[in-house]
């Protein structure tokens, strides 16, 4: 744990916070975007450490939480079909759809599996001849090489039981998306560490320009935290607005560029529903044309299934940074983390799971 627990030092952490309260003189609103960052913000309480004059809002970075109800139904319809083996991780299995989860669809006789990567659905294919083994493809630029590369093989081994089932979705158009909200309050960003380990950070730096927003790429222990912070504030502070890389342990400019050819090879930038959200001009990844023939979509013919948000359910304006979880009437009541409503309620990295599991009993009371 030696080089884990440096990160998670409190002199450290105190030293860190101390310098915010120094350095800041006016009130600025800051966006985690990734939703790994909103877990181990709350989960260790370090905005509740901050001056008042620094308030954490919390973005649309949780996959499994933005991945549209429409997108889960359709996955379900999928997997509800004779021969059909479905896989996907773990975290999606609980996540519930309009009707039932992947586990209730299991339990009443469906083909579903855990599988820890999607080259592990290939596996499934070659040794189920008889079977159409499905992957559901969900996530941001983090997760797009692996899934793009089971596609790319599947071609190269002729493999005609498999497909994917699309659901890739991209931080820097949700971003563009929240600055350009009448209704925004952020100021500058936590940038996403792992999306930009694979993609790096240039594709942020005009956003940063033409918004004169400053975005700080940022990991996921309490003294990056804090260290992105106090960087991101440093910034406001004197009036600048860059890409800086408080990641330098994971992360470059260029990323990772054999994952984003790969990621170019198969797939190409299209719209995207986001959960809570709606639909984000050019903001995720769907199947090349020459591709389709391993798109579960077209495939099952699926696409046209859609469906609706309880009403009652705010995940869209905390996806937003417009409101915090206890600001929803449903949150520990109707919904809660077995019983979710809505988009932060279904990952234990979205916001309102994260509130519930950590600071649940003095919210309800609020």
């Amino acid at each position: 744990m030696k080089y884990l627990d440096e990160y998670r030092d409190q002199r450290l952490a105190a030293a860190l916070v101390d310098e915010i309260r120094r350095t800041v003189t006016r009130p600025w609103t800051l966006m985690e975007v990734c939703g790994g960052q909103t877990h181990s913000i709350v989960k260790y309480g370090l905005d509740e450490l901050l001056p008042a004059a620094v308030e954490l809002v919390h973005g649309p970075g949780c996959p499994v939480c933005v991945t549209p109800l429409e997108m889960i139904d359709r996955a379900h319809a999928i997997a509800r079909r004779p021969g059909v083996m479905f896989c996907s991780f773990g975290d999606m299995l609980r996540v519930p759809g309009s009707n039932g989860d992947l586990f209730q669809i299991k339990a009443e006789g469906g083909d579903v599996r855990i599988v820890y990567s999607p080259l592990d659905s290939l596996k499934l294919a070659r040794a189920h001849p008889d079977k159409q083994v499905v992957f559901f493809g969900i996530g941001f630029e983090t997760t797009a090489p692996a899934n793009a590369m089971s596609v790319w093989q599947a071609r190269a081994q002729g493999l005609a039981n498999f497909s994917l089932l699309v659901s890739h979705v991209l931080v820097p158009p949700a971003m563009t998306a929240i600055l350009d909200s009448p209704s925004n309050r952020v100021r500058g960003f936590l940038g996403p560490g792992h999306v930009c380990a694979v993609m790096g950070w240039s594709e942020y730096e005009p956003l940063a320009a033409d918004h004169r927003v400053p975005i700080v790429i940022t990991g996921f222990e309490p003294i990056d935290l804090l260290e992105g912070i106090l960087m991101t504030v440093r910034q406001l502070e004197q009036g600048r607005a860059t890409v800086e890389n408080q990641y330098v342990r994971a992360v470059t400019r260029d990323g990772n560029l054999e994952a984003r050819k790969m990621i170019g090879r198969v797939f190409e930038v299209c719209d995207r529903a986001w959960r809570g959200i709606g639909v984000i001009p050019q903001s995720g990844y769907r199947l090349r044309d020459e591709f389709r023939a391993y798109d579960a979509e077209r495939v099952f013919d699926v696409a046209g299934v859609q469906s609706q948000e309880p009403a009652i359910c705010i995940s869209g304006q905390i996806l937003q940074g417009h409101k915090k979880p206890h600001d929803c009437p449903a949150f520990g009541a109707q919904c809660t983390p077995l019983t979710p409503l809505g988009a932060t309620m279904v990952s234990a990295e979205g916001a309102c799971a994260a509130y519930y599991n950590y600071r649940g009993a003095g919210l309800l009371a609020h």
